[in-house]
């Protein structure tokens, strides 16, 4: 049985990249999210700037349970209790305003790389109707001459998880091998380690320079052992 994710998985993971260690792995885990996805978030090259959620006043993870996996990197994250899910009405899902415009090239570059995808399925995934993917199939649309193929994960149209599963059910129904992209599989251990290395050494870096402002003597005090914070006087 699949985990179930927290509530605002976006939202969440910004939290943990930015309050804990835990490996982008075990962050895209825990929040359903790809591994890209949470690379873009802490890269801060996501489409829109996230303000964190954080999972433990939402009751959804627990402190020990953090550290479990601050101390392991191979520890899967545990839900602490499962968020009561908002049910959608009938209907496409909904989209912001701002990103509407960007949907038929969102369906576009469905239709040019997976025709094997259904309609119905790219009506979940884009949120969007029937009618305007058959005109965009058939090259009807009333704007075709202005649209362009895009990545709809890259639009913020959908994720990749979602869009990577539409294309695997309909590659099975169509009797046919499920793409598998592993551009990156070799490449992905080498950048978690070397964003881990990184953080570790600003974490150094950080500490030392904290350690040589500590050891220089002041003389700038208003009180024995606070200094004036408008003034830095080494002691000559």
């Amino acid at each position: 049985m699949a985990q179930a994710t927290p509530l605002m998985p976006h939202a969440t993971a910004a939290w943990l990249v930015e309050n804990s260690s835990l490996t982008f792995e075990q962050i895209a885990e825990f929040c359903g999210l790809h591994i890209l996805e949470i690379q873009a978030i802490a890269d801060d090259t996501a489409a829109t700037k996230l303000t964190g959620r954080d999972p433990i006043r939402a009751g959804e993870l627990t402190h020990e349970e953090i550290e479990k996996g601050q101390q392991n990197p191979d520890y899967s994250l545990q839900m602490h209790r499962v968020p009561d899910q908002v049910r959608r009405t009938r209907g496409p899902r909904y989209t912001p305003v701002s990103k509407r415009q960007d949907k038929p090239d969102g369906i576009n570059w469905i239709i040019r790389n997976h025709p094997e995808v259904s309609d119905g399925q790219i009506s979940k995934l884009i949120g969007t109707t029937r009618t305007t993917i058959a005109a965009i199939r058939d090259r009807s649309h009333w704007n075709m001459a202005n649209i362009t193929p895009k990545d709809p994960v890259t639009l913020g149209l959908t994720t990749q998880r979602e869009l990577d599963a539409a294309v695997a059910k309909a590659a099975k129904a169509a009797g046919k091998t499920a793409f598998q992209d592993t551009r990156l599989e070799g490449d992905r251990e080498a950048l978690i380690e070397q964003l881990r290395r990184e953080r570790e050494q600003h974490a150094r870096d950080a500490e030392a320079a904290l350690a040589a402002a500590g050891d220089e003597a002041l003389r700038d005090e208003i009180v024995p052992g606070i200094r004036d914070p408008f003034k830095n006087t080494p002691v000559e």
